[in-house]
């Protein structure tokens, strides 16, 4: 078994799958990627399963050794990578010799790149999953975002080094988007019209305070039509919450499981990749679509992850 040393961690590094799915009812949310399709990608590179656990960067990348060298992948954000003294591009497999080092540096784009190794990150699952799960220190590497020092195990592999590269016309497809579409939320109806309309006339801006438990969003005000109060309720991945302040909350992939705000709209789960690639300051607007649309649109994107024309040879 090999091994990757942090060197330095970067600002928020943590190993990631694609979640722990179906523990909401024992109110333990799915954690898992922010950029789930992004992993995927990066785990096709390299020739291992969609589901392997790799790093997870936020904003600023780490420093990372390997000694026995290793076959890799980069994807989601540009973090101007380098191995050694040679650029890495992000969604292109190359080979680390061993001792070789790999550095990254700041976004250029988006919010997250995703650190893919063939073989994948070994660490003891909790509740089926990989995933690291920040808030309750659970999961991951001793359930917390990496540290200098830290040696991370990466299990074997015997596959040969392939270079593969993701078409360029399926990272236009994927690329971030500054308008997020939602499906109407389960209590639409208690906003008023006017509220309605500066909802969905934006912008709004993610607010500095925003993480992977939930989005902030700073620009109009929405209100509700009375002074009602709501049950506490079950609460889905994408939700958008309007608090008692007026504020939306996108809820991401580490919320509460249940909630007691009125949720005005959900983002469709063809964009949830989409706010994971979100940082603070950045402007979007959100779009009303239907629930048929968003099914379809979901389809479609599935469809094209499954074609034999997504990666190049």
């Amino acid at each position: 078994m090999s091994t990757m040393q942090v060197q330095t961690p970067g600002l928020q590094t943590t190993v990631q799958d694609l979640g722990r799915n179906g523990f909401g009812p024992a109110g333990v949310s799915p954690s898992g990627a922010a950029d789930p399709i992004s992993l995927r990608l990066g785990n096709r590179l390299v020739g291992n399963d969609e589901n392997v656990a790799g790093l997870e960067m936020m904003l600023l990348g780490g420093t990372f050794a390997f000694p026995e060298g290793a076959i890799l992948a980069l994807a989601g954000s540009d973090f101007g990578a380098m191995l050694d003294d040679v650029r890495v591009d992000v969604g292109t497999s190359v080979e680390a010799r061993p001792g070789q080092t790999l550095r990254l540096g700041p976004t250029s784009s988006g919010a997250r790149c995703y650190l893919c190794v063939q073989g994948g990150i070994a660490v003891t699952p909790f509740l089926g999953s990989a995933s690291t799960h920040v808030l309750s220190g659970l999961g991951g590497f001793e359930g917390r975002a990496l540290r200098k020092g830290d040696v991370l195990h990466i299990e074997s592999e015997t596959k040969a080094f392939r270079k593969r590269t993701i078409a360029p016309s399926a990272l236009e497809q994927l690329s971030s988007r500054k308008v997020l579409r939602v499906t109407p939320g389960p209590q639409v109806d208690w906003f008023s019209e006017s509220s309605l309309r500066s909802f969905y006339a934006g912008p709004y801006r993610v607010g500095e305070q925003s993480n992977r438990m939930g989005l902030r969003l700073e620009g109009a005000a929405i209100t509700q039509r009375g002074t009602g109060q709501m049950i506490t309720e079950g609460v889905s991945l994408g939700a958008i919450q309007v608090p008692a302040g007026g504020s939306p909350i996108i809820l991401f992939v580490e919320q509460q499981t249940t909630g007691g705000y009125p949720k005005i709209a959900n983002v469709i789960a063809a964009d949830l990749h989409r706010v994971g690639q979100l940082r603070p300051r950045d402007e979007i607007r959100l779009e009303e679509v239907t629930f048929d649309a968003a099914r379809s649109l979901l389809i479609e994107q599935e469809n094209m992850l499954a074609s034999r024309e997504l990666i190049l040879e």
